[in-house]
């Protein structure tokens, strides 16, 4: 499978780079991105792991990388593509489901352009997930640690993407098939293919609207569950360094039950090297249908966190934030025994380049 996979990946770039050559407009460009942390979790959790439903920034007491990768993007009037490799943290257990040769690949997509006149393009591959304001990487995102709906809902996908962006570039459609819910290969007894939509609308440069849908069945044991899902997100980056985000997430599965999710992020960069960030957050799934807790009962968690990002340079940030999480239920442990909730302190150090 990985030889397989490397030789499409290969073929597709000398593809594109044949493009190159009849085409002054084209570009190979490359970069990277790194990020390292430590977290203090106050529950002193087993092994170092935190807790299940959160897959970045996961280890506790240890100075851990969360998420390397390098990168090579090449891009034409009529093709474009992307490669990206990476190792951390993210990639250890946001893709511990999926094949060896998988969980080194962030990005892996080819597309083409099929109209002169239109901006419309055609891509397959592995690509960044269609849902959601947040990626696993942090220099991107305004808090330093990802959501409780970001954690619980797609940041990858594979698949096919047919988008289109009007001549004033502030509307994306796009439609999607897709391999299911962030999975890049299926179990040789699943043959469903999920369905995805997105409508992303920028009525001024200052404020993103955007919803996105996901459609497919995803248990293996029982293909007649059809899974929904549902994301609303607005954000509002104004002046005086001031921006607001704001989403709800839901979703539901047949004869599993439904979650939601909402989240509220504030942000206020009052210098050109300071940031202080506030994020106010909620999951509520009874039945563990997407966060799991590895304890009994269901994930109904609140969370409060308090950010400070210091700017070293346009390339490189300081990060640190206090995380607080609560639950309706005994699903965190400190020192072993159960309780209701969980304290940890994060710094990291982001880079790209």
């Amino acid at each position: 499978m990985f030889r397989s996979s490397l030789v499409l990946l290969m073929s597709s770039f000398c593809i594109a780079m044949a493009e190159a050559q009849n085409d002054t407009t084209a570009s190979l460009t490359f970069s990277g991105y790194a990020e390292v942390y430590y977290c203090y979790d106050m529950g002193k959790p087993m092994y170092h792991k935190r807790p299940e439903f959160l897959y970045n920034h996961k280890r506790h007491n240890q100075v851990s990388l969360n998420l390397a990768y390098l990168k090579a993007a090449f891009a034409s009037q009529k093709t474009r593509a992307n490669l990206a490799l990476m190792v951390g943290n993210y990639a250890q257990y946001n893709l511990a489901a999926e094949p060896t040769w998988a969980q080194f690949v962030y990005e892996a997509n080819v597309g083409v352009k099929l109209s002169k006149k239109q901006n419309l393009w055609l891509d397959a591959g592995i690509m960044p997930s269609h849902i959601g304001f947040e990626s696993a990487v942090g220099a991107d995102c305004w808090t330093l640690t990802r959501s409780l709906v970001a954690e619980n809902s797609p940041y990858y996908e594979a698949g096919i993407k047919l988008s289109f962006l009007n001549k004033k570039e502030n509307l994306t459609v796009a439609a999607l098939l897709l391999n299911g819910w962030q999975r890049i290969q299926s179990d040789d007894s699943f043959d469903k293919l999920a369905f995805g939509l997105q409508l992303n609308y920028k009525p001024s440069e200052q404020l993103t609207l955007n919803y996105s849908n996901f459609f497919g069945y995803e248990n293996p044991d029982d293909q007649s569950q059809l899974r929904t899902y549902q994301n609303f997100y607005a954000i509002w980056d104004g002046n005086f360094g001031l921006g607001i985000t704001a989403g709800f997430d839901f979703g539901k599965e047949e004869d599993r039950g439904d979650w939601y999710s909402p989240v509220f992020i504030l942000k206020w960069q009052f210098s050109d090297k300071w940031r202080i960030t506030n994020r106010y957050e909620y999951i509520s799934d009874p039945n563990q249908v997407v966060a799991k807790s590895g304890m009994e009962g269901g994930v109904d968690v609140l969370g409060i966190s308090l950010g400070y990002d210091y700017f070293i340079s346009e390339q490189s940030m300081l990060r640190i934030e206090a995380r607080q999480l609560q639950a309706k239920e005994e699903i965190f442990r400190k020192s072993g025994d159960a309780q209701k909730g969980n304290l940890a302190l994060t710094g990291s150090l982001c880079v790209k380049f």
